[in-house]
């Protein structure tokens, strides 16, 4: 308590201790930095950043940020919920990531891009994750190659209606846009050999991939986008 030379009571201490330092009175307890307001723990912050940065947080790859996620994953889904976000969450696979939640008719700001997806990054996607089905199913790592993605696309370079180098071009481009989304990681030990991360089991359902694996199938048999619309069609027609 602060005296004056008369041994009354300074005009300082008479005022209430949340006028005499509001800042200090109100800070949290997880103060980080300078004026910091935030509430969550360090580690907590850093896996919800990591969740928002994308494309996702691996078992693996974070493997400090893995079981700090599983920890607080109430408070984080909170927050995430705040931007109108949620978690998906695999815990067999340790695989988590954002998405814009299902808000139905309110409409909202959209903080996630969306990855604007060719014909060929949709076949190559589809691909991978039967690649990576097949490989659980055996216990082994998903690994695919360049060469080996290259000679299975080129089953519909029809389909793509390319020249062949410039078929080849855009099967590298694809590569190189998936590997930015960190679904394809590079294997050091190889120059063109890569990882499929566990992440593309969350994106693509059994029933999105037998509906799919239908349609591309189809598309390298021959038939062309309006042979397949009016397919479609008839078969709704039908029912």
């Amino acid at each position: 308590m602060n005296w004056s030379e008369n041994g009354s009571i300074s005009d300082e201490s008479a005022m209430p201790a949340e006028a005499q330092a509001p800042d200090a009175a109100q800070a949290p307890a997880n103060t980080l930095f300078l004026g910091d307001s935030g509430e969550l723990a360090l580690d907590t912050r850093r896996a919800l950043v990591q969740l928002l940065a994308g494309p996702s947080l691996d078992g693996r790859r974070h493997p400090k940020l893995w079981p700090i996620l599983v920890r607080d994953e109430a408070v984080i889904r909170r927050r995430l919920a705040e931007l109108f976000l949620e978690l998906v969450i695999d815990r067999d696979v340790q695989v988590a990531f954002t998405r814009q939640a299902d808000t139905g008719d309110l409409e909202v700001p959209l903080l996630l891009r969306r990855a604007q997806l060719t014909f060929i990054d949709s076949i190559l996607l589809l691909h991978l994750r039967q690649r990576l089905t097949q490989a659980d199913s055996q216990g082994d790592r998903a690994v695919a190659s360049t060469d080996e993605i290259t000679e299975f696309l080129s089953l519909y370079e029809r389909a793509a209606n390319t020249d062949r180098a410039g078929f080849v071009k855009r099967v590298h481009a694809s590569i190189e846009k998936i590997k930015k989304h960190s679904i394809l990681q590079k294997i050091r030990s190889s120059e063109d050999r890569f990882e499929i991360s566990p992440t593309l089991k969350l994106l693509f359902s059994a029933e999105e991939i037998q509906a799919l694996t239908h349609l591309y199938q189809r598309m390298a048999a021959g038939e062309t986008p309006a042979q397949l619309v009016q397919t479609d069609a008839d078969e709704e027609a039908d029912q």
